[in-house]
């Protein structure tokens, strides 16, 4: 008959206390009602990039899935968490096609961030933030990566000087607890240790939701936000 060791238990737990205390957030991000129709983009301008698309892309103000979901919601913990410290990895924001890829990127204050273009135009990027200094610089084809950081934490609107239908946005948050919803409006937050939280989910057209929830172990809470679609 096989019998446990106590010794090997209590040693998983001294040596790695995440995988006995750690739990986990997940949820979904759905709306109410009709969202406002996105609007193809005209690059007829920029042939090099209109070339990339077979069809013409649209904008991506409000992006909705099957089954009523919606993307491009950043959900992170706003209250509760341990802020910790900015990644060594940078984030990478990418110019292709005239568009920008992703549409929404997260990152902690402090971690660097890399604007790549790869397209065979330039590109002129205009971040806009309020609580960080703002910069405007000019990427020609084949130009090294920009990097910048961001002190303050803030949801940060970007734009490119050159193609005006380009428009993308930089969440700059005090944790590295985040997620950001694809198709399916699924989002995750794990390694979670015990405590209370505020869980925040920000969209660039319907605004915040906030929610508090209590980890009290190895467990998952499900939470799931719905936002109304506005009126236009």
């Amino acid at each position: 008959m096989r019998t446990s060791n106590p010794f090997i238990a209590v040693a998983a737990v001294v040596l790695c206390p995440a995988l006995m205390f750690a739990g986990t957030i997940s949820g979904k991000v759905t709306y109410t009602g009709t969202p406002v129709k996105q609007k193809p983009i005209s690059m007829a301008k920029e042939p090099s990039c209109e070339k990339q698309h077979a069809t013409p892309i649209n904008t991506e103000t409000v992006v909705t899935g099957a089954n009523n979901t919606l993307e491009n919601v950043v959900v992170y913990i706003s209250a509760g968490g341990d802020d910790g410290s900015a990644p060594a990895q940078a984030v990478t924001f990418t110019q292709k096609g005239c568009q920008y890829i992703p549409h929404v990127i997260a990152l902690h204050t402090g971690q660097e961030v890399h604007v790549v273009n790869g397209d065979q135009t330039s590109h002129n990027i205009h971040p806009m933030p309020k609580s960080n200094p703002e910069w405007n610089k000019s990427q020609p084809p084949g130009a090294p990566p920009i990097v910048q950081k961001f002190d303050n934490p803030e949801f940060i609107s970007v734009k490119c000087q050159i193609h005006p239908w380009m428009h993308g946005w930089f969440a700059v948050l005090k944790t590295n607890h985040y997620s950001i919803t694809g198709d399916g409006g699924a989002f995750t937050l794990p390694n979670l240790p015990p405590g209370k939280y505020t869980i925040t989910a920000w969209h660039e057209d319907y605004g915040t939701q906030t929610q508090d929830v209590t980890i009290s172990g190895n467990e998952t809470k499900s939470v799931d936000f719905s936002f109304k679609a506005k009126a236009y």
